[in-house]
């Protein structure tokens, strides 16, 4: 039987303090109760999924559906989201939707994240790479996240797009707040002058990109819109924010927190400069132990669902700790140490089933050709201040750190 809304606990996700104490919460959650719910400070309730075998299953499960404009009233809508205006301009891409048109925005773009097209990119990001570094070289100190973390992920997006370099900055402020207000009331409305000055933005990209096209993905999805792929003008919008985003949040991250756990577990930092040849391996334990991603995109039973003892009714939210199931005891052998040989690494910090990251392979790439090169460049790094201060993003789904300031 549901608990009534009014008696689900509340519980902050979106707060620095949740992200410092998640992990010993989520394991006391699947011992106890891994289909938790509780309700978000918007007031609505949700569902928290915990568990490794639990989150794959419902991360594969058709009836929680990605697109809930069917299930909810434009009063719910307006507590879950943005203002019906942006929420269209923004939120009409391959993550918020579900088949048939899932499938048809994801076939627009898959070919330009192919692990052939990836891999052509390795000798530009290493370029990027080496460049970011020769600024700061003779310095002998940096943060991680302003100085290399951030702009090399949102250099290689731009490029792909083809947006200007003297606008990649706007991009941080821009993705940063739209990051954070998701399903926050308060933090929306803060957030609309950035989220409107974005869209006005893109309006005047793809407006250039159709009078002048040019060899980008932004060029390319346009001449799709135009050859009968029935991209509309709210989904070309929607498209280009998505890759924005998502094209440099998640490796912004996973660079941060992949120098943070190495810094944390020296005899790991070690163990890789003597053997590069495990950062394959490597990047698949950050992925695992700090992955940049705490909880995949939201989901909303599109039916009544019994859940693993529990009934999730139509219309509720589910939130999947992908952090959590990457720490399940039950799935892995020591959860909590890591190491960057663990072997059968089966993480989800790339979700599964058809909403699987489309820009993992570029992530992983990324990833690596960054923690390769600040291993060969700077092989004395080491954390400049005390790593229990470090503040953790407040973002519900992200999980990445404010800075990271270290020493070389």
């Amino acid at each position: 039987m549901s608990i009534p809304d009014h008696e689900a606990p509340q519980l902050d996700l979106f707060s620095s303090e949740f992200k410092r104490n998640a992990y010993s919460l989520y394991a006391q959650l699947r011992e106890q109760e891994p289909v938790y719910r509780f309700m978000l400070p918007n007031g609505q309730t949700a569902w928290l999924i915990t568990r490794y075998e639990d989150a794959q299953a419902a991360l594969k499960d058709s009836r929680f559906i990605k697109n809930p404009h069917t299930l909810l009233s434009q009063e719910q809508m307006d507590k879950w989201t943005f203002p019906m205006l942006e929420r269209d301009l923004l939120i009409r891409n391959m993550v918020a939707s579900d088949p048939p048109d899932h499938t048809r925005l994801r076939n627009l773009v898959q070919k330009a994240f192919t692990p052939k097209m990836i891999e052509e990119l390795r000798g530009r990001i290493q370029e990027i790479a080496d460049t970011l570094l020769d600024e700061i070289q003779d310095k002998g100190n940096m943060n991680v996240m302003d100085d290399f973390a951030f702009p090399l992920p949102i250099i290689v997006i731009c490029e792909m797009l083809g947006i200007p370099a003297e606008d990649r900055d706007s991009f941080r402020d821009w993705s940063n707040a739209i990051v954070r207000a998701v399903h926050l009331p308060e933090k929306i409305q803060e957030a609309l002058p950035q989220i409107r000055s974005f869209i006005k933005y893109m309006g005047q990209l793809i407006e250039e990109r159709r009078n002048d096209p040019d060899e980008d993905l932004v060029s390319s999805l346009i001449q799709a819109e135009t050859e009968g792929e029935q991209l509309t003008e709210n989904e070309l919008y929607s498209m280009i924010f998505l890759l924005i985003v998502a094209g440099h949040e998640t490796t912004v991250n996973l660079i941060g927190n992949g120098v943070f756990a190495l810094l944390q577990h020296p005899e790991q930092w070690e163990k890789l400069k003597s053997h590069p040849g495990l950062i394959s391996s490597a990047v698949e334990e950050i992925l695992r132990f700090y992955g940049p991603v705490e909880l995949a995109s939201s989901r909303w039973a599109g039916e009544d669902v019994p859940f693993h003892e529990q009934l999730i009714r139509k219309g509720d939210m589910i939130a999947v700790a992908l952090a959590s199931a990457n720490r399940d005891e039950a799935q892995f052998i020591h959860p909590d140490r890591f190491d960057i040989t663990r072997k059968n690494n089966r993480h989800l910090a790339f979700g599964t089933g058809i909403h699987h990251c489309l820009g993992a392979p570029l992530a992983r790439l990324e990833g690596q050709i960054a923690l390769l090169t600040l291993l060969r460049r700077m092989p004395n790094l080491r954390l400049s201040t005390d790593p229990g201060t470090l503040q953790w993003v407040p973002a519900y789904v992200m999980r990445g750190l404010v800075e990271l300031p270290v020493q070389f």
